[in-house]
Parts: C-alpha cells; structure tokens; sequence
C-alpha cells in the first residue's frame, strides 16, 4: 500500500471509527454500560489509554481489512474483514471481561461484541471508499 493511500486509509478509518463510537458511547453508556458496570467503571474517562486504543485500533484495520479490500478491489472485503476484525478484538476483551470482573454479564459482552463487530466493518469500508477516491488506490 502506497504511504498516501496508508495515510488517507487510516485517517478515515479513525474519523469514522471516533465518530461512532462518540456518538454509540454517548447514547449507550448512561443507559447501558455505567447501570451494569456499577462501581467497577470510572468516574470519567481516563483519557491516555483511550487515546492510545483510538490511535492504534485504526492501524489494525487497515492491515487486517482495508489493505486486503484495496488489494481485491472491493468494499465486500473491508465490511467482512472489518466486521470479523471488530468481532474477534471486542470478542477478546469483553470474554476476557466476563471471566474476570464481577459485574460484566453476557448481555454486555453480546451488545459489546456486536457493536464492535458493526463500527469496525462501518470504520474499514468508509476508509477503503476514502483510499479508493482520494489516493487513487484499488
């Protein structure tokens, strides 16, 4: 993959992924995450490793599932890559969640692990459209 298309890849695969997750989080986590979690979640965000998994995250899909979309020339492959790269990461953490801390239930790891398998298959096809139109990649 070209550095231009690499680039163009990744920036649009964090806008896409942040502004989703911003706005999923926004709705979910007062409804959903913070009744469920009860005393194990912060306050607030603890911004350094957030930060970190937003700038990193991107990275993985780009390997995982736009390059190979970019190489077959279809957004089919960025969605299911993406989709199944979102799957397994979410799946990892919320399962790993679920054997470790007391308050995390299967009903947070299931809408967890769907909303992971969605934005990484949304965040992947809106970067292989980005790489395609702007970087002149596939």
């Amino acid at each position: 993959m070209a550095m231009t298309t690499a680039i163009t890849a990744y920036v649009a695969s964090l806008l896409a992924f942040v502004a989703c997750d911003m706005v999923w989080l926004s709705v979910m986590a007062p409804r959903f995450y913070r009744p469920t979690l009860g005393d194990i979640a912060l306050s607030s965000v603890n911004l350094p490793p957030a930060v970190l998994f937003y700038a990193i995250y991107p990275v993985g899909l780009c390997i995982f599932a736009v390059a190979p979309a970019l190489k077959s020339g279809s957004a089919g492959t960025a969605l299911l890559y993406g989709a199944l790269f979102g799957f397994f990461t979410y799946a990892t953490y919320d399962l790993t969640n679920q054997a470790t801390l007391r308050n995390w239930t299967v009903s947070l790891t299931v809408v967890d692990v769907a909303w992971g398998t969605c934005v990484a298959g949304i965040a992947a096809v809106v970067a292989f459209f980005a790489a395609t139109k702007f970087a002149g990649a596939a």
